[in-house]
């Protein structure tokens, strides 16, 4: 990702100082939360600064590091960067710093909106908490800082983000999932970067599996140009990516499912994937048209739909 600097002199020689604040351009809030998701469920590993595993310092350096932006190794010195940010007053990117040790600094994590934050935790690895947690985490609070600000553009793409941050994505899909399991299942050429998706860039994990499935019309991003790939997709949404993708078509009569509207864009989506057995709905005359789509079942669809192609 290349970052524009607002600081030009020296900007790229700068050493950060306990009041310093970069402000880097080119990067959103999104592009905070999107570098720093795709770590999600790297494993803790103390002193780790790698995807094999990260501390947490580790991981909020390896993060910012990503957007072009130098942190100092440890959580107590990166206490010591940026300014004071009140409690009320946090922006996506602030550090949030705990004493967990009863002897000072000893954890950071990064603010990602809505009171949740995103950290590596001893016992799970890079995961979601929430900053106010009454059982653990408010207790242990010291205070924040802020050592870069980032563009606001994209302010309400951000809270979509951050609302999508209290779903468990073990067990939901996202649609970067999708993306990445549909390009795997044929064998799709993931090798090309670039999308013309506005929120996709070049250097997140899933670009070359969103750019794959979008050029062959797999996939398309909403009316304002975006992929939104940390969002959650539903049933009926991922029965016209399976339909496409397989090139699957209606077998004897439309099924109908008791919750799905005659009316509805998925309808014929939905009754194809019935007609090819790639789906029963589920178990009570519904399918289930508007949840969001387990993983569990992705993986389901796909193996089903791989046969339906042999």
């Amino acid at each position: 990702m290349k970052k524009k600097w607002l600081l030009p002199i020296f900007a790229s020689f700068m050493l950060f100082s306990t009041t310093q604040i970069d402000n880097a351009e080119a990067a959103s809030p999104t592009d905070v939360t999107d570098t720093a998701t795709k770590y999600l469920g790297t494993p803790y590993a103390y002193g780790g600064t790698t995807t094999s595993g990260f501390d947490c310092s580790g991981f909020t350096s390896k993060v910012f590091s990503d957007l072009g932006i130098k942190l100092n190794r440890t959580s107590g010195s990166q206490y010591q960067q940026g300014t004071a940010v009140a409690k009320n007053d946090l922006q996506v990117g602030d550090l949030l710093f705990f004493n967990t040790s009863g002897s000072g600094i000893s954890h950071v994590a990064i603010y990602i909106g809505d009171g949740k934050m995103i950290h590596s935790q001893t016992d799970k690895g890079v995961s979601y908490s929430n900053v106010n947690d009454p059982y653990y985490w408010n207790s242990r609070y010291v205070g924040a800082k802020r050592v870069a600000t980032f563009d606001s553009e994209q302010a309400e793409a951000v809270k979509e983000e951050v609302k999508n941050a209290a779903i468990d994505f073990t067990v939901y899909a996202s649609r970067a999932e999708v993306a990445e399991q549909i390009a795997k299942a044929l064998n799709l050429d993931t090798s090309d970067k670039n999308t013309k998706f506005t929120d996709v860039k070049p250097t997140y994990a899933h670009a070359g599996a969103i750019a794959a499935v979008s050029k062959l019309g797999i996939f398309d991003g909403d009316s304002n140009g975006k992929f939104n790939p940390s969002s959650p997709i539903t049933r009926a949404q991922v029965a016209k990516v399976l339909v496409h993708a397989f090139g699957l078509e209606q077998k004897g009569e439309l099924i109908a499912f008791t919750d799905v509207p005659a009316n509805h864009w998925a309808n014929e989506f939905i009754s194809i994937l019935a007609s090819n057995g790639i789906t029963e709905g589920k178990g009570n005359g519904n399918f289930g048209y508007d949840e969001m789509l387990k993983i569990s079942h992705l993986q389901a669809f796909i193996e089903r739909a791989k046969q339906v192609q042999k």
